[in-house]
């Protein structure tokens, strides 16, 4: 994307946020909660929500839920266009990372009347430090359905073949490094032909997936994003190190899928998939073994990274009320057990027992505990700022800069910074 076009893109988005602040008018009285999604209504997680869906419907007669697919790519910049629209959503699904930018901008409805004090809802049981991020004062503007830390998915018969230790035994021998990885991804490409580390959904170089996939290397090599001041830390030596260590897993190691590369690590063509425990889903059937692990080490240990969604109610919806009933029934007790299939929920009611372990039976006990239920105890969430949707597409650019194999990861790491931090200071 070019620099105009992304700062069109940006403006549209600022302008569209600001007329959502305003409103577009009461609508008339509807039926039909329209609920927005960035997962395909007929995978195995759509088809959970569509019962849910129905449930709620058999108990409030007359009243129907529409999941509306939006593509993860396109939701951010997509839904400010449908909600300034004539039919807006009236609720939806909503990422850490633009959630400040949403609750100053005045568009989400405030959750708080109808769950705090509800005692058969136990607004207690969510877990305070999940719901931060969606909290201001009093009010509560989304409920996190899903506080699912960054891990590894790996093709157990790959690391066999190529005679490699996987990240298991890696974890038991006290071994398992960035550094360590990357060396058993580059013996399984030169020993199998099959490429090492999938980023996350592919979509490091097309930016969809950027910040997801690199930050967990930022943070275990000591750096971050931007500090608590707003100061841009990308450029730091602890940033740029966790950088180029990825850089060269790229380039040097060939142990990470290449620019222009195709890979599936379903389909058996990558070793491993950095992604969250919702991307097991699709490995029900698999011809392969597979497992998961916590993310590995780097300079600075271990550093586990929380990606947050939550479900929000639209202020300019027409049918707020039933909507924000609708969020309190998804996020019940009930419905939070049957959501952790898929989901690392944020009622400790379920995550602090036994049942999130055994609530996903393809998944060892043992596996769970460590990469998720453990890692989202500690983790931290993926950087967030008011301002975070522009310096999304500001970015952008500089990150190109770095898919090449003679980049200067601290001069393009240099430029990214003085382009981001007026926008962190805003």
């Amino acid at each position: 994307m070019t620099t105009v076009k992304k700062t069109l893109t940006a403006l549209l988005l600022t302008l569209t946020l600001a007329l959502l602040a305003v409103g577009v008018g009461a609508q008339d009285s509807e039926t039909t909660l329209r609920f927005t999604l960035w997962i395909p209504v007929d995978s195995p997680r759509g088809e959970l929500f569509a019962q849910i869906g129905e449930e709620f419907s058999a108990l409030n007669p007359g009243v129907t839920i529409q999941f509306d697919y939006i593509p993860f790519a396109d939701y951010a910049t997509t839904l400010p266009l449908q909600l300034s629209g004539s039919n807006p959503p009236d609720a939806g699904w909503l990422t850490e990372n633009v959630a400040p930018t949403w609750v100053q901008s005045g568009i989400l409805a405030d959750l708080a009347p109808a769950l705090v004090d509800d005692e058969g809802y136990d607004f207690a049981d969510l877990a305070p430090s999940a719901m931060e991020l969606w909290s201001g004062g009093e009010a509560v503007y989304g409920v996190p359905f899903s506080t699912s830390p960054f891990l590894l998915i790996y093709n157990r018969d790959l690391f066999a073949a190529a005679g490699v230790d996987a990240p298991d035994a890696m974890i038991a021998n006290d071994t398992y490094t960035w550094e360590n990885l990357a060396a058993s991804l580059k013996t399984i490409r030169d020993e199998t032909g099959v490429a090492g580390l999938q980023s996350v959904n592919g979509g490091l170089y097309s930016g969809e997936r950027v910040w997801h996939t690199v930050m967990p290397l930022v943070r275990a090599y000591g750096g971050d994003a931007w500090d608590a001041d707003n100061t841009c830390q990308l450029n730091s030596a602890e940033s740029v190190a966790g950088i180029s260590a990825l850089h060269q897993m790229i380039f040097s190691d060939r142990a990470v899928e290449a620019p222009g590369e195709v890979v599936d690590f379903y389909t058996g063509s990558a070793a491993v998939l950095m992604g969250q425990l919702s991307g097991v889903g699709p490995l029900a059937e698999a011809s392969f073994e597979w497992d998961i692990a916590p993310l590995p080490a780097g300079e600075a240990g271990q550093a586990s990274v929380i990606g947050q969604a939550a479900f929000v109610v639209f202020n300019n919806s027409p049918n707020r009320e039933m909507a924000v009933e609708f969020v309190k029934f998804l996020t019940n007790k009930e419905n939070t057990l049957r959501i952790a299939n898929f989901f690392p929920p944020i009622r400790a009611s379920v995550l602090e027992t036994d049942v999130l372990l055994t609530a996903n039976p393809t998944i060892a006990p043992e596996s769970m505990r460590a990469a998720v239920i453990s890692q989202t105890l500690t983790g931290r969430v993926l950087p967030s700022h008011p301002n975070f949707p522009t310096i999304d597409l500001t970015s952008r650019a500089y990150w190109d800069q770095l898919w090449t194999p003679d980049a200067d990861v601290q001069g393009v790491m240099n430029q990214m910074c003085a382009a981001i931090q007026p926008l962190l200071g805003e």
